[in-house]
Parts: C-alpha cells; sequence; structure tokens
C-alpha cells in the first residue's frame, strides 16, 4: 500500500450536554499508537506554513481543537492529499515518511499534535528534494 494511503482521518468519541462537549483520545486505542510527545500551534497567521519535513520514525495525529486548518500530505512521488481539520473531534494520523506542510490557519486555531516519538531533530527531513530522493532510492 502506498503510504499516503495510510494517512486517514480519525474520529473520536465525542460526549455532552448543556454543559458542553468531552473528546476522548485514548493512546493506542483511538490513537494508532502509544503517545510519546505532545504539542501545540496556535497563534499562525493564515499565511503561514507549518510543518515543512518528514520524520523517519514519528507518526503523528493532528488535530484542530480550535479553529481551522488544513494539511497538505505528500508522499514524494507525485501524489498529495490536502486535508481540512475543521472539528474538534476528528484528527488526521500520518504514518511516518509522509512531508507535511499545515496551513491556512484561522485566526482561532489551536492544532494539537501527538507524537508516537520523543523530539529527535536527526530523524527530520527539512528539504523536500532530499525526501524526493530518499523515498526513490528505498523504492529500488
Amino acid at each position: 500500500m502506498n503510504v499516503i494511503n495510510k494517512a486517514e482521518m480519525l474520529e473520536f468519541t465525542e460526549r455532552g450536554d448543556e454543559r458542553g462537549h468531552l473528546v476522548i483520545c485514548e493512546g493506542g486505542i483511538d490513537i494508532p499508537f502509544d503517545i510519546k510527545r505532545i504539542f501545540y500551534i496556535y497563534g499562525s497567521d493564515s499565511e503561514v506554513v507549518r510543518g515543512q519535513h518528514a520524520n523517519r520514525n514519528s507518526e503523528f495525529v493532528l488535530i484542530n481543537v480550535a479553529g481551522t486548518s488544513k494539511v497538505s500530505v505528500k508522499d514524494g512521488k507525485g501524489n498529495e492529499t490536502v486535508y481540512a481539520l475543521n472539528r474538534p473531534h476528528t484528527g488526521i494520523y500520518l504514518p511516518k515518511m509522509v512531508w507535511k506542510d499545515m496551513y491556512d490557519f484561522s485566526e482561532d486555531s489551536v492544532l494539537l499534535c501527538l507524537a508516537s516519538t520523543h523530539y529527535d531533530a536527526n530523524e527530520y527531513i527539512r528539504d523536500y528534494d532530499e525526501f524526493v530522493r530518499i523515498i526513490s532510492e528505498e523504492g529500488k
């Protein structure tokens, strides 16, 4: 299966009543990995593009817990899928070795990122041409 096809939208359990809503995300159950790192992005202008990298080892789930944003996912072989994150009870699962760009942030956007690994700067590929070369070499 093509790696870009492994990226998928997730829908989480949402409970609520007149007091408000509660969304449940459990690592290894709702999230397809054990969560090792959590971070979030906020205050990004609508013209800003975040991400712009691939990860050799990390998997991610991205959830816009407030506001909206878009995520472009590329496989390095010319395939791209764009996801709109616009509901706080949905997210996108991103496998390792996909290129990701997050953009079109609403003013109130808070993008929660759940990662399968602790931070390691050496596992990031930050040059798209290098990413394409690595993907091409792996296919040989």
